[in-house]
């Protein structure tokens, strides 16, 4: 089997091969098909694919973008890697990883996320890492949304009547001028929590050119008296995967609980146009309790700098959760809310523990997990 690497939208039969792939797939996702070219946000970041090819058919497909001295596909909660499940899944993984490595050249740092359906030994076979991730809450639509509502939790149910009682109304975005709304939003929320400077806004062109990706894109709008006062980003391939892509809230509103009803609103959508599973983008408290199951997602890194510094990073923090967890309670509250006053610039590795990325966690015993979801934020989801 051989590899094809492609570096923008494919054409004639190579597009027809590649959505013949996504036709056999049981989740096609977005972000796994050709409309992964389009997207705005990879701009200056080299986006690829690499296709695994047998004749003329594509067995499998692998997303991914430069960042840096990384080249990346997925993310922690979200894999950009799937197989045709009628072929031979480890040729076509070998295929995947020779045009994944080909593609890195020099690039010091390559990291794959995968579903736990689709492990990646051939990965593995050429010194990638396997960790266990925290993954992604994830919905079955096919049940129906009134199935699902019934299934969510008690507080879930009441806040989302709570939401309708109080006013709020959902609808979908319809244009420029609801775009235009929209962005003022995710200003305002960019500016309230972007606490430490260094990240950078969407300009509105970005913004706008993902929402008019129609085809694979919704932008939900809630509304108050007529006021915007939250929007949800929501990515499709028809037929297959739903995925929430990012939230933007006014914190003057939040005791509305307008996302919940934005989230509701978007399964009830999905549910009625055919989509067959819901990905919330995460597994924080918040979005757990939407019912459902959490999936892990699996990541696969091949670490190439000199010492293997991110893989040994990584192991100081594991061991510095270990001791952690062997702590009386009262000790590891202590530590943790000294952990807690420590600035964002501190490097000590324990405090990873707070500062690192928390779909990065590692699944581990159930108190640490429940140590894990306090770090989560409780209603917002930014993933893009």
């Amino acid at each position: 089997m051989e590899h094809k690497i492609l570096h923008e939208f494919p054409t004639g039969q190579v597009e027809t091969d590649w959505r013949d792939l996504l036709n056999r797939l049981e989740l096609p996702s977005h972000y796994n098909a050709p409309e992964f070219f389009l997207e705005p946000h990879w701009a200056g970041r080299k986006p690829f694919s690499v296709l695994a090819v047998e004749g003329v058919r594509v067995a499998g497909v692998l997303t991914g973008i430069h960042d840096g001295e990384q080249v990346i596909s997925g993310l922690a909660t979200r894999p950009q890697v799937a197989v045709d499940p009628r072929m031979d899944a480890a040729t076509a993984l070998e295929a995947l990883v020779e045009g994944l490595i080909e593609e890195a050249g020099r690039k010091k740092l390559l990291t794959v996320y995968t579903w736990p359906s689709l492990e990646l030994p051939a990965f593995a076979g050429v010194g990638f890492r396997r960790r266990q991730l925290l993954g992604s809450v994830m919905l079955d639509l096919t049940l129906g949304a009134d199935a699902l509502f019934q299934q969510f939790p008690k507080d879930r149910r009441r806040n989302i009547r709570y939401a309708e009682k109080h006013g709020i109304t959902v609808r979908v975005a319809a244009g420029r001028e609801d775009f235009l709304r929209a962005y003022e939003v995710y200003v305002t929320w960019d500016g309230t929590h972007q606490k430490d400077g260094k990240g950078v806004p969407r300009t509105f062109e970005n913004f706008e050119t993902a929402q008019l990706l129609a085809k694979n894109r919704r932008l939900f709008l809630a509304e108050l008296d007529g006021k915007l006062i939250a929007i949800n980003m929501f990515r499709f391939y028809p037929g297959g995967l739903f995925e929430s892509a990012a939230n933007y809230s006014l914190d003057e509103f939040l005791h509305l609980k307008p996302n919940d009803l934005l989230q509701w609103k978007g399964i009830e959508w999905a549910c009625g146009n055919g989509l067959r599973r819901h990905s919330l983008g995460g597994a924080h408290p918040f979005l757990a309790r939407f019912g459902g199951t959490i999936v892990p997602i699996i990541r696969y890194r091949l670490d190439r700098t000199l010492l293997r510094k991110h893989d040994l990073r990584e192991s100081v923090v594991d061991l510095a959760r270990k001791k952690l967890r062997e702590m009386p309670p009262s000790v590891q509250e202590k530590v943790r809310g000294a952990l807690g006053r420590k600035t964002a610039r501190a490097t000590n590795p324990v405090q990873a523990l707070r500062t690192s990325e928390p779909a990065e966690t590692e699944v581990s015993s159930g108190k640490a997990q429940k140590a894990i979801t306090k770090t989560h934020s409780t209603e917002r989801n930014d993933i893009k």
